[in-house]
């Protein structure tokens, strides 16, 4: 966290909290299981503490590759699914060996300690100490009332210490979250990129990140192509973002700094992509990926990060807030997020927005259901709602919407398969496709729905979709229209155009076979519209269909009782989908990529949240005018928290279960654009040459 301590103080606590954890392993005070918890949390801070001088000596970067490798494994094996069964991080199994009462808490508590890996690689002093006195104070409980009494804590005095400890710290975790976000002087990250040889991967294993052959590969990979290659990679990326400026009218020269999220492996792709930034007179503000209940944890990875050691694990500690989580830490964590921003509003006002890199590949991942695992309560989950809009709505007084933009782009990792340099080859075809082209193809289907009333889509082949999706109706289409052609600036690769659907008269059923959302798979989801807002849905993932409900609720709904359909897009990258075919990668897509191989629709935001009054215009000159909903209409301007979910999910219907998309007029004129997962609207054809090539 970013404070001004005394460093010397600082090593003083520091030094005092590792000699009395250096005592526990020799103590015998508490019942064997909690004394045996206790000994196995002070072995891993010893860990720590044995990483911290390994790292501080410069020791780090003179051990040879299978020494970091090593070092690597211990930071995480106790996580990993093979051991994960009986890890102290494992809620059930926390439970299971301590207790329902302590069991969790003491998870709970060993999940935080786990974010010290991170800070003794970045030498965050006071990251550390405060959680390791948060340890002694909790053991500290435990021994006390085994001496006084001979029982244990109560699960609640344990509770509300910790509580007390992330409402004591909020604020300096604010300070630290916004100074990540907004500052590129925290370099951390970004000097050890420019400053490292990327062809010895043992730079790798500097970040404190978990390291596997995945990332080793990548990097190789990159290492191996020519630097024409990797320029074409890095200033697709990093154009992308410049275009998204500058076709939505954005003021780029008032901007000093870019957010990057980027996994690792792809160090020589960033290294190109800093030197392109900086003629943009931009500077990467790049920070490592939450860690800690501070920021919250989650499947979804921003800042920079390795591999994943255990989704499982990230999964079942998703809610873990849900132990401290209420009104009067939702108000403290809004009133330092505030102090916070306005400490730092300089660099805040110069912040331009994200640019991301996303990977693609791994193995699907299922979620196990966790009983024992922290759930948020209905209150809390109510409070979530309402925390996150009024969280947004204050980042975007500091950070204006108006002047910020975004690009993400996507690759895939080796676990992708054995053709995966093949592959990889393919994708940065797919993701540097001719612009032009595709403009002008998707002008002319626009051209066809600009004359519609509704559209309609029904599936095929085992997909049930019936859907009439209602839209806005253009006064002057001529000079306006409805949907916005997206090419490769913001969103790459290029291949859609999208608009925000009209609530009111849109109905039916969205339906798809199989489908990851966030990195979750759904099997067999569909999701009910009554006036276009969700009012039934329901998946085939668990064995009940209150269990089917609750895991839609919790991962596509976030908790809100309803959400909008935010926006209806049509597809247009048959490439794309042609690689997924031919590769037998369709469920390894990303949506990023996925939502351009078929029509899709987001439920949530729409596509121009808070940007609702904002000009933009098509490559053609058109004003699109479609940016509002019936629910952004009405509260936007008077009750904000109404008008927005901060949530958009983008479901993908694949052109193979498409049986057809037809624009039909108000006098009941049809134009059919897709039938049976091919385009034959005029203008379009171009469109159905990869399809056609596969068959």
């Amino acid at each position: 966290m970013e404070l001004n301590y005394d460093p010397e103080e600082m090593k003083e606590r520091y030094d005092l909290a590792m000699e009395r954890v250096l005592e526990i392993p020799d103590e015998h005070i508490l019942e064997e299981k909690f004394q045996q918890y206790f000994k196995k949390m002070a072995a891993f801070l010893c860990l720590m503490d044995e990483t911290y001088r390994f790292v501080k000596s410069g020791k780090l970067k003179q051990a040879s590759l299978e020494e970091l490798q090593e070092r690597n494994r211990q930071l995480y094996e106790d996580i990993l699914p093979e051991n994960y069964g009986i890890s102290y991080a494992n809620p059930t199994y926390a439970e299971e060996i301590l207790g329902k009462e302590h069991g969790n808490l003491l998870c709970f508590l060993y999940t935080e300690l786990r974010a010290l890996i991170g800070y003794v690689y970045e030498d965050k002093i006071f990251d550390c100490v405060i959680r390791m006195e948060l340890f002694l104070e909790i053991y500290g409980m435990f021994t006390c009332e085994k001496e006084e009494t001979g029982l244990l804590p109560a699960g609640e005095a344990l509770r509300r210490t910790i509580y007390w400890f992330f409402s004591d710290y909020s604020e300096d975790a604010a300070a630290e979250m916004v100074t990540a976000q907004v500052d590129p002087d925290k370099d951390f990250a970004v000097r050890l990129i420019l400053d490292s040889d990327l062809n010895d991967v043992r730079y790798l294993y500097y970040f404190g990140e978990y390291i596997t052959a995945s990332e080793l590969r990548t990097a190789r990979h990159l290492a191996e192509m020519s630097q024409e290659q990797i320029n074409l990679m890095a200033d697709t990326y990093t154009q992308g973002y410049r275009k998204g400026f500058e076709l939505a009218g954005k003021p780029l020269y008032k901007k000093k700094s870019v957010g990057i999220h980027y996994p690792l492996g792809f160090e020589r792709m960033m290294k190109k992509a800093f030197e392109n930034f900086e003629k943009m007179g931009l500077k990467p503000a790049l920070a490592r990926n939450a860690v800690s209940a501070f920021e919250g944890r989650s499947v979804n990875k921003r800042g920079f990060f390795g591999a994943n050691p255990n989704k499982q694990f990230d999964y079942d500690h998703k809610e873990d807030k849900a132990l401290f989580f209420d009104a009067k830490y939702c108000n403290r964590r809004l009133e330092v997020l505030r102090s916070a921003y306005e400490e730092r509003k300089q660099l805040a006002a110069e912040y331009a927005g994200p640019a991301v890199v996303e990977i693609f590949g791994e193995t699907p991942f299922a979620p196990a259901k966790c009983e024992a695992a922290y759930k948020l309560n209905e209150e809390q989950q109510k409070l979530q709602v309402k925390f996150s809009s009024d969280a947004s709505r204050l980042t975007n007084e500091y950070i204006s919407q108006e002047e910020r933009s975004f690009t993400i782009i996507a690759f895939p990792t080796p676990e992708i398969g054995d053709q995966y340099e093949e592959i990889f080859d393919e994708i940065v075809k797919i993701n540097t496709l001719d612009y032009e082209l595709y403009s002008r193809i998707q002008a002319s289907l626009i051209d066809l729905l600009d004359k519609a009333d509704y559209v309609r889509i029904k599936g095929m082949k085992g997909n049930r979709t019936d859907l009439k999706v209602n839209l806005w109706k253009l006064q002057n289409p001529a000079e306006e229209t409805i949907f916005e052609n997206c090419v490769a600036d913001v969103n790459i690769p290029v291949g859609e155009v999208f608009t925000s659907p009209k609530l009111t008269g849109t109905n039916g059923v969205l339906h798809v076979t199989h489908v990851f959302l966030n990195e979750l798979e759904y099997k067999d989801l569909s999701i009910t519209f009554q006036d276009g807002m969700i009012a039934d849905y329901d998946c085939a993932n668990f064995d009940t269909p209150e269990e089917n409900k609750q895991y839609i609720k919790e991962n596509v709904l976030f908790h809100h009782d309803t959400l909008p359909m935010g926006e209806f897009a049509i597809g247009t990258n048959t490439t794309a989908y042609m690689v997924a075919r031919k590769y037998g990668i369709g469920a390894k897509m990303p949506i990023l990529i996925a939502e351009k191989t078929g029509p899709h629709f987001a439920v949530g935001d729409t596509c121009y949240s808070h940007e609702e009054d904002m000009v933009t215009c098509n490559p053609d000159g058109k004003k699109i005018v479609a940016r509002d909903n019936e629910v952004t209409a009405r509260y936007r301007k008077d009750d904000p928290a109404k008008a927005y979910f901060n949530c958009h999910t983008d479901i993908t219907i694949p052109y193979d279960e498409l049986g057809e998309l037809t624009a039909v007029s108000a006098t009941g004129e049809e134009y059919p654009i897709i039938k049976e997962g091919h385009f034959v609207a005029a203008g379009a054809e171009e469109l159905n040459k990869p399809l056609d090539d596969e068959e």
